[in-house]
C-alpha cells in the first residue's frame, strides 16, 4: 500500500508561482509512473503532467510551457513547478503514482487558487 502526501497549494495571483511536492511512502520501490492530476469545480479531473520511470514527460496542452514536473527517486517524490499561473489553474491538485503492475494510487488533493 502505497501513501501519497501532498503539500505547495495555496492561494496567489496570476502570473506567479507554486511548487507542488508529493511524497511517497510504503512499497515505493515498485513505482513506475507518476503524475498530477486537477479537478475544477463541476469539472472532471484531468491529466496536467505525468513522467515515466525512465524521465520521460507529457503535460496537458493548457500547462505546457509554464509547468514542470520532475521526479527524484532516491526520495520517492514527485514534483510540480507552476509558472505563470492563471485563474483558470484554479483546482484541486491530485498527486498519482502507478505501480508496475498497474494499480494506481491517489493523493489527498491540494487546493491551487489564483487570483485575477
Amino acid at each position: 500500500q502505497v501513501q501519497l502526501v501532498e503539500s505547495g497549494g495555496g492561494l496567489v495571483q496570476a502570473g506567479g508561482s507554486l511548487r507542488l511536492s508529493c511524497a511517497a511512502s510504503g512499497g515505493t520501490l515498485s513505482i513506475n509512473a507518476m503524475g498530477w492530476y486537477r479537478q475544477a469545480p463541476g469539472k472532471q479531473r484531468e491529466l496536467v503532467a505525468h513522467i515515466s520511470s525512465g524521465g520521460s514527460t507529457n503535460y496537458a496542452d493548457s500547462v505546457k510551457g509554464r509547468f514542470t514536473i520532475s521526479r527524484d527517486n532516491a526520495k520517492n517524490a514527485v514534483f510540480l513547478q507552476m509558472n505563470s499561473l492563471k485563474p483558470e489553474d484554479t483546482a484541486v491538485y491530485f498527486c498519482n503514482v502507478k505501480m508496475y503492475w498497474g494499480t494506481v494510487y491517489w493523493g489527498q488533493g491540494t487546493q491551487v487558487t489564483v487570483s485575477s
